[in-house]
């Protein structure tokens, strides 16, 4: 059975994606450029998502939908479990935002333009100097009232199981006081984890919670940082949580990034 879906991927999946890819760019690239990046940078993407999906033979289940205002900017933060989720928040997330992502996609050819026309983030390392532009250009971003989606761990799991959390997207929320949603997803690993290089047919569960928003005297950044961490491991089941969030104890799996945060943790009044 196997062999026939590795037989179907090759010799259809695979080159119907390339053209679908192709063809989003293109859109993307000309209807951002006559000044509907917005409109274009998300919902031809959001489509071409589905269509990654649908031919891949995976479900995508989302729970808590309710729990976000399309009319609401928000920092979305999410676990990494594998190249799946980006389809499956690209397509059934269900509001417009843009990426924060490596800057060596811009290097993909035609996709990497695309991606900088609709202005989506490359989260550039280099220097100092480049991080802060970095900062800078996602502070335009949510300034404009676009909502930002934000993989803290940085990188894909090599095992399904969260890693500790990185700060850049914190620091946005708290600079703007804007509510940060936690995005669960479960299932990605299965179908296509960071160490393979086709997919399997699977079921992804993307639930989104409740908004955490800032209070009165503004956030405390150790504490939102471990907060919305135990909020996504409390949805992944037990073998992909990290521990101590199936018994809503802290271990200090993030103790690290919250010691070096706490130095110049920032409240917003």
């Amino acid at each position: 059975m196997m062999l026939l879906y590795r037989l179907y991927q090759i010799c259809f999946m695979l080159p119907v994606l390339l053209v679908a890819t192709l063809l989003t760019a293109i859109m993307v690239i000309i209807g951002s450029l006559l000044g509907g990046g917005n409109w274009w940078g998300y919902y031809p993407p959001m489509l071409w998502s589905r269509l990654f999906c649908l031919l891949s033979f995976v479900r995508v289940t989302v729970r808590g939908r309710e729990n976000i205002d399309k009319k609401i900017s928000y920092v979305f933060v999410a676990n990494h479990q594998g190249a799946y989720d980006i389809f499956s928040i690209y397509g059934y997330l269900g509001h417009n935002f843009r990426w924060m992502m490596k800057a060596s996609l811009r290097n993909i050819p035609v996709v990497g333009y695309a991606c900088h026309c609709a202005k989506q983030i490359y989260v550039d390392k280099s220097s100092p100097s480049a991080l802060r532009s970095t900062m800078e250009r996602a502070e335009k971003v949510l300034s404009g009232g676009m909502s930002l989606v934000v993989f803290p761990e940085g990188a894909r799991s090599w095992n399904g199981r969260m890693r500790a959390f990185k700060r850049g997207a914190y620091m946005l929320a708290t600079e703007f006081n804007l509510p940060v949603v936690p995005l669960t997803v479960d299932g990605s690993f299965d179908v296509m984890p960071r160490f393979k290089k086709l997919p399997v047919p699977g079921h992804i569960i993307l639930t989104i919670h409740k908004p955490v928003y800032p209070p009165k005297e503004g956030y405390n950044l150790p504490d939102l940082m471990q907060q919305t961490f135990d909020t996504i491991g409390s949805a992944l089941p037990e073998g992909y949580r990290p521990d101590g969030v199936n018994d809503g104890t802290r271990n200090g799996v993030i103790s690290g990034v919250i010691s070096s945060a706490a130095t110049d943790n920032k409240r917003i009044n």
